[in-house]
């Protein structure tokens, strides 16, 4: 899943979402799909070669020319598709925005019913995995709505969209590659491979990589269905998050109460929840902090929003999908669907945010100072975040790593 950072699995995407040799069937089927239709017309030079190259590939993979003609035959790329790689809510929205859309009063009606009704698969599915149950619903939940809405784009023609555009780089023409492996195989049936823009499938929108990787046959009728068997999909997700190291027993993290008192600039990364309750952190609930566990303090919206304290588990839900606004979403929607409830701190609404340009500036800068942030691209990532705080310190702002206009202001001043 996983996904890009984007509807998952993501990509992670989560994101970006995934695949072990071990998850393939031993005896895979024949291929399935319908009759080859006619080659593909022309429709400029630039699809043919993307398809001829394409095809060389497909080949040395043991993909047969019919399964290719079968998915890519009359192969025009979605107009829709590029324009869509640029909306991601979960990077461009405040994340109190992005959470008001996801923590709907319709969402948690559906969430409980879905939850109740498969409370048998959800609690086997927890034992054999360790995964708690809340956040594999947090992850249906998000996805596709308890399988509401799983997706209605032919996965081909959509990672053939992305794949000719060079979308991040070659990984979108690898995800199709997989696709088409899933069908030559007989994995799935041309019919049942659609999804949504990015390629993802199923009730939680595995990526192709992360079917032939993680997807597992949970109830033993020796299919991996994804699409319409839901203790397949839920099983499945669970296996994801295992596999990235998901630990039993440890939280994915707690709304705390901040001591005025406490000095940001003296700790950093992760420690022991009895170290953060030696400190003055208390939980918002009243409720003792959790005994097993590391935890690092994150502030989403900066010193005047909510504070968190969050394990190496939400690290794991960022497996999904590398987005922090969707990662709350799917603790803070599975916490709910266990009786929680919302956040106890106020979001700062009438902060006056970045703009995508000056988050871009604020990065540069900060290269520019020695912090190995990779890419410019506007998102704030843990990365980023640290480069932040450790300029905050030494410009004597509270290091609460979240970007402000305070802080690029000092920077321009160097």
């Amino acid at each position: 899943m996983r996904r890009i950072g984007m509807p998952r699995l993501m990509m992670a995407a989560s994101v970006a979402l995934a695949i072990p040799a071990s998850a393939m069937e031993q005896n895979p089927r024949p291929a399935r799909h319908a009759a080859a239709p006619a080659p593909a017309q022309a429709a400029g030079p630039n699809v043919q070669a993307f398809l001829a190259s394409l095809w060389n590939d497909a080949r040395q993979r043991g993909i047969s020319r019919e399964t290719f003609n079968a998915a890519l035959g009359n192969f025009t790329p979605d107009p829709a598709i590029i324009a869509l790689t640029k909306k991601q809510s979960e990077f461009v929205r405040p994340i109190w925005s992005y959470l008001d859309g996801a923590i709907s009063e319709q969402r948690l009606a559906r969430g409980r019913a879905a939850a109740e009704r498969h409370a048998d698969e959800l609690a086997a599915i927890e034992r054999k995995y360790g995964v708690d149950r809340r956040i594999v619903l947090g992850i249906w939940g998000m996805e596709t709505n308890f399988g509401s809405f799983t997706g209605e784009k032919d996965v081909f023609r959509s990672l053939a969209t992305l794949a000719l555009h060079r979308y991040r780089d070659d990984f979108f023409r690898d995800e199709l590659l997989v696709a088409l492996k899933i069908l030559n195989d007989g994995f799935a049936d041309r019919a049942a491979m659609r999804g949504s823009w990015a390629g993802a499938m199923g009730q939680t929108q595995f990526m192709p990589s992360s079917f032939m990787k993680y997807a597992v046959d949970h109830d033993g009728d020796g299919v991996r269905d994804l699409w319409a068997n839901i203790p397949d999909a839920l099983a499945s997700t669970a296996n994801y998050l295992a596999s990235f190291g998901w630990q039993p027993g440890v939280p994915w993290g707690v709304e705390v109460n901040v001591p005025p008192s406490f000095n940001l600039a003296s700790v950093e990364g992760m420690q022991e929840f009895s170290s953060w309750s030696a400190a003055g952190l208390t939980r918002v609930s009243g409720a003792a902090l959790p005994r097993n566990g590391k935890a690092m303090l994150w502030y989403p919206a900066g010193i005047r929003g909510p504070a968190f304290l969050v394990t190496e588990n939400y690290r794991v839900i960022k497996r999904y999908n590398s987005s922090d606004a969707y990662a709350l979403a799917v603790a803070h929607l599975g916490d709910r669907l266990a009786g929680g409830s919302g956040f106890r701190s106020a979001w700062p609404r009438d902060d006056k945010r970045l703009s995508p340009a000056e988050v871009k500036e604020l990065q540069r800068r900060l290269i520019a100072l020695g912090h190995p942030l990779g890419k410019v691209d506007g998102r704030i990532g843990e990365i980023s975040r640290e480069a932040i705080r450790r300029q905050q310190i030494r410009h004597g702002l509270p290091a609460d790593g979240y970007p402000t206009l305070a802080l690029l202001q000092k920077l321009r001043q160097k």
